[in-house]
């Protein structure tokens, strides 16, 4: 005879469930215990039930260069416009592409909001140009027979004499020495240098015309671009709003700059000498000499070498070419006049506040945009609004978890008791998560997501009427209790597998193809759904084992939800063969 198989396992099943329990409650532990350890014991809210504001920008690419918009250049947007925010201490703000050319800004409520929502769109395209020309936008368009405003005219003063007088100064006439408009540049001497030899196109005559000829301007610009500095009109937005669009680093331009507020003047300007990459540092600090707000700027390596020779070349022009504008993102935001060469450090100073200096200081020290960027939306919300949103989404939620526990004590009776206690192992799991993830990846707990919670609650308790099912029908068959739990298993492991693969599957697609809120929805959806295939297998599947050990369930109790009797059970199909065999033993002839 062969000798008889020892620590044969039922087919489908686990001969030590507590192996399984034993595991997830480690990781129940171990996860918080983390989150304790971490400190953040409540999930990172989104700005939806935080408060703050959303922004959206739109990448816009200048003439002839459409392909700069693309994932690389997105990146690198995002990148620092979430340096620029983190840099004015808002803490836990959301930066995140929407499809190709959209960017999502989540500024959740707190002291910088306003700061950072006046930064997150500015492109900070710095560039350093050579002031051709300058003139009041008050002033019709000049005509030979006008005095230019931004031309040097005979004078007592030598050139440069107010340059320490900022362009936004209080002065809200322009006056005849042009640097009167330009803030003082950083790291030059206070003591006037040699006043430079005028020429005679520029100070001959104090009737010579405003707008430059092409000598005047040293040949950098152009007929045309001449006629559009005459006709500009700084005080229309639409003109300074496209003034300069498509216009390349490397080619003159025109430009208005704000000297006070309401007074602005317009700029002939040209090629750019130095950019903003060369912009090694900047920073707003306090000057407790001159008692103001500056900003100071350290150039790199190459940097130092072009604005020493940019410098260099203009402290030998006369009026207005003696200066270099400031230029941000089209507009002058300064424009100095150059007395001596200078080095690899420079300083803008003027009318700032201590605002204003360090957001100009904090955009210039993160660098650039790779591309321009036009605000499409701008939407605040109150924690109030987000509060009630949350509390009516919680009800909800409630009211659902508590039809799903009705349902199963009515129809399931003591199965109930597997599925609640199922249910309370997947919300700690998920909390638990959902609080460590916002420090470790950005998650934040919004309005969508909390939806993807709640009906996560329908995915799960699918998950146990599958498998309870599975067994009923084992019994059904006639079958007691331990076996039915363990040949149930595999059946119902199959259906639970394929349901939560569908589930996931679309919570992927969706998280994918979609952006914004909406992805918290689906990431949500995901999570609980990889949370209910891990507390099936290693709780819901053990726990059944164990109870089927006991007498209440094992035996069949009326309210245990699986007595043979009530389920309509068959009888045993093992003792009905071995009863309905007949006798083995010799057969007797018959006599004749």
């Amino acid at each position: 005879m062969a000798a008889p198989k020892k620590g044969r396992r039922p087919a489908g099943g686990q001969s030590r469930p507590g192996r399984a329990l034993a595991l997830i409650l480690i990781a129940m532990v171990a996860l918080t215990g983390g989150m304790f350890w971490s400190g953040h014991t409540t999930p990172r809210l989104g700005i939806d039930l935080a408060g703050g504001t959303s922004i959206t920008l739109k990448a816009k690419a200048e003439p002839g260069q459409e392909s700069a918009v693309n994932e690389t250049n997105m990146n690198t947007a995002v990148g620092i416009i979430e340096r620029r925010v983190n840099g004015l201490g808002v803490s836990e703000a959301e930066v995140q592409t929407q499809g190709r050319e959209n960017i999502i800004v989540n500024i959740p409520k707190g002291t910088n909001e306003k700061q950072a929502r006046e930064q997150v769109g500015t492109t900070a395209q710095l560039y350093f140009r050579q002031v051709l020309a300058v003139a009041a936008a008050e002033q019709p368009a000049p005509n030979p027979s006008a005095t230019p405003s931004g031309s040097a005219t005979p004078s007592a003063k030598p050139s440069g004499a107010t340059a320490d007088k900022g362009k936004d100064g209080k002065s809200a006439t322009p006056t005849a020495t042009a640097s009167s408009q330009g803030r003082a540049v950083s790291e030059a001497l206070k003591a006037p240098s040699p006043t430079p030899t005028a020429s005679s196109s520029s100070s001959a005559s104090p009737k010579a015309p405003s707008t430059p000829n092409p000598t005047q301007s040293g040949d950098a610009a152009t007929a045309a671009l001449q006629q559009k500095f005459a006709t500009l009109n700084c005080l229309d937005p639409k003109q300074r709003a496209a003034v300069g669009q498509g216009v390349k680093p490397s080619e003159p331009t025109i430009a208005c700059g704000e000297d006070a507020p309401g007074i602005w003047s317009k700029y002939l300007l040209g090629p750019a000498e130095v950019d903003g990459k060369d912009v090694d540092d900047a920073q707003g600090v306090f000057d407790q000499q001159r008692s103001m707000w500056i900003v100071t700027m350290d150039f790199t390596g190459e940097g130092s070498k072009k604005f020493q020779k940019i410098t260099g070349k203009l402290s030998q022009q006369q009026d207005p070419q003696n200066r270099f504008a400031i230029v941000l993102d089209g507009d002058v935001v300064s424009a100095p006049s150059v007395r001596q060469t200078l080095s690899a450090s420079a300083e803008i100073s003027g009318s700032f506040t201590q605002e204003t200096a360090q957001d100009l200081g904090n955009i210039l020290s993160y660098g650039a945009l790779p591309l321009s960027f036009e605000t499409q939306s701008v939407d605040t919300v109150t924690a109030a609004l987000g509060g009630e949103q949350l509390q009516a989404g919680l009800i909800a939620g409630a009211i659902g978890l508590a039809l799903v526990i009705i349902y199963l004590v009515v129809y399931y009776r003591g199965l109930s008791f597997v599925a609640i206690l199922s249910l309370g192992v997947s919300a700690l799991l998920t909390y638990v998560i959902m609080a460590l993830l916002g420090p470790a990846i950005g998650f934040a707990l919004n309005l969508p997501a909390v939806c993807g919670a709640i009906v996560a609650i329908g995915i799960t308790a699918d998950s146990f009427i599958v498998y309870f099912e599975r067994i009923r029908d084992e019994i059904r068959e006639g079958r007691t209790l331990r076996p039915a739990v363990e040949r149930a298993w595999p059946r119902a492991r199959r259906t639970i597998l394929v349901s939560d693969f569908v589930s996931f599957l679309a919570a992927a697609v969706l998280f994918v193809v979609t952006v914004g809120k909406v992805q918290g929805f689906a990431f949500t959806l995901g999570l609980t759904t990889l949370l209910d295939i891990v507390v099936v297998f290693l709780f819901t599947k053990p726990v059944m084992t164990l109870l089927a050990r006991t007498k209440f369930f094992g035996n069949g109790h009326k309210m245990s939800g699986l007595d043979p009797k009530s389920l309509g059970a068959k009888p045993p199909l093992r003792r009905t063969r071995r009863t309905s065999a007949p006798a083995a033993g010799p057969v007797e002839p018959k006599e004749a």
